[in-house]
């Protein structure tokens, strides 16, 4: 797979997994677990309403990632959500994560690999088309 089909395909599984975990997991509620880890850390009295509202800004942050508009940034900012979150959770709700506390060493890798796509794969692809 050459590298600009790699980098695609990253940004597709990136759209994916953040589509997935919004409608899914959150507005469809395929998944209760994250209502539940959402209860635990906001409170249980509006818990569905907040899980809706991050579900929704999940799928708008995979239209975000497909749209490829200001793609660094928007790494950045997947690369702080998903961070900040997971440390939220390991430290409040560990016995809820689908890892347990090993969920941060996935998330930091996918972290990495947000990073990797933006930051090093496309640098080296915008290299080779300039020369």
């Amino acid at each position: 797979m050459n590298k600009i089909k790699f980098y695609n395909f990253l940004n597709y599984f990136f759209c994916l997994v953040w589509l997935v975990n919004g409608l899914f997991c959150k507005i469809l509620n395929f998944e209760p677990r994250h209502q539940e880890i959402v209860g635990r850390i906001l409170g249980t009295e509006n818990s569905g309403m907040f899980t809706l509202i991050i579900g929704v800004l999940e799928i708008l942050m995979a239209i975000w990632i497909f749209s490829k508009l200001k793609a660094k940034l928007n790494s950045w900012l997947q690369m702080i959500i998903i961070l900040t979150m997971n440390i939220i959770e390991f430290s409040v709700v560990p016995d809820l994560l689908l890892w347990g506390k090993l969920n941060l060493i996935f998330a930091f890798l996918f972290v990495t690999l947000i990073y990797y796509k933006e930051f090093i794969l496309k640098k080296h692809i915008e290299n080779v088309s300039i020369s």
